[in-house]
């Protein structure tokens, strides 16, 4: 199964959502009276017959209308700024025309990707070596587990990868990470529970030099309850791993929870306090119907997303692809 066809079929929530809000604002103008009136722009050609679009029920696109669109958005999780904007956009060459279903689907997917191409972009891989990518994001966001697999994808594209379990802290996101170590062959440097990450940390890079590893990944913890404490930590390791390696890390990817919708915007903005984010991952995408916060975030703030999540196993994480992204939010295409 194509990675397009997973996420389409595991966006549903999302995509439903948003269906069902286009179909119902589109229907919300249908007066019996309407219905019955014949509409000259609305008579289908040869491809609309064909298609099955001639019929479809049109409404006037008006002030009453785009309200009524940005309710839809908002309520997809893509925040009140992106979801005036989109519509504003939406707008313009269809005010006051007569649009369907289907048509504000294909235009709030274009939109969508156009918003998404910019920040769709792979982690950067360097010639340096080790890449230090340090990983952080709140517990329970999906972190752990996707070290794992990326870290399985850059050992199956021929990269030697080292793992260092840096939340040492949570005894099961150090099971968690040796289990995905043993399923593809990575080495996971761990530390006694309780033990100071930093020192894991500045171990890890000193044996991953030493074994001219390619990549070393470092998992951190993700208290948000005490900030202090974790910015301290966070920066900690960073000032130790610079005394090996004084241009670590090389990449610093933040990893989101979509279930948590608005709340991923408060995370970014945490985090790029704390620690020097570089780039973005969405997990459990699959799980949610808030699927529309990921454009929320590229609109906001423009930071690179590598990689979205779709489920469990080691091909539900794939690159991030901003036109297959936007149809499946929507549910548009093949």
């Amino acid at each position: 199964m194509s990675f397009f066809k997973k996420l389409k079929d595991r966006m549903f929530r999302s995509s439903d959502k948003i269906g069902e809000g286009l179909e119902a604002l589109v229907s919300e103008g249908q007066s019996p009276a309407s219905v019955a009136e014949p509409v000259a722009e609305a008579k289908p050609g040869l491809l609309g017959r064909i298609l099955g679009r001639g019929d479809e029920p049109r409404r006037v696109l008006d002030d009453a209308m785009l309200e009524s669109l940005e309710d839809v958005l908002i309520q997809a999780d893509m925040g009140v700024e992106t979801a005036v904007r989109v519509t504003a956009n939406i707008a313009e060459g269809r005010f006051g025309r007569k649009v369907s279903t289907t048509e504000l689907r294909d235009a709030l997917a274009a939109e969508v990707t156009r918003i998404m191409g910019p920040v769709a972009r792979p982690m950067p891989i360097y010639p340096k070596k080790p890449q230090v990518v340090l990983v952080v994001g709140v517990n329970g966001s999906g972190k752990t587990t996707t070290i794992g697999k990326l870290a399985s994808q850059f050992k199956a594209a021929g990269k030697s990868v080292v793992i260092a379990a840096g939340d040492t802290f949570r005894a099961a996101a150090v099971e968690q990470l040796q289990i995905w170590g043993t399923r593809a062959g990575v080495p996971v440097l761990t530390a006694p529970e309780g033990s100071d990450p930093a020192s894991l940390a500045f171990d890890a890079l000193t044996k991953a030099s030493e074994s001219g590893a390619d990549l070393l990944m470092i998992d951190t913890a993700g208290r948000l309850q005490n900030r202090q404490d974790l910015m301290e930590e966070l920066a900690k390791i960073v000032r130790v791993i610079r005394k090996v390696d004084p241009s670590a890390p090389h990449n610093t990817l933040l990893v989101l929870d979509a279930t948590t919708g608005q709340n991923a915007v408060s995370q970014v903005e945490i985090f790029r306090k704390i620690a020097d984010v570089s780039g973005l991952v969405m997990t459990k995408l699959d799980g949610t119907a808030k699927g529309g916060v990921l454009v929320a975030l590229a609109d906001k703030f423009g930071l690179p997303i590598h990689a979205i999540g779709v489920g469990e196993q080691i091909d539900d994480l794939a690159p991030f692809d901003p036109e297959d992204f936007a149809k499946a939010l929507v549910g548009t295409g093949g």
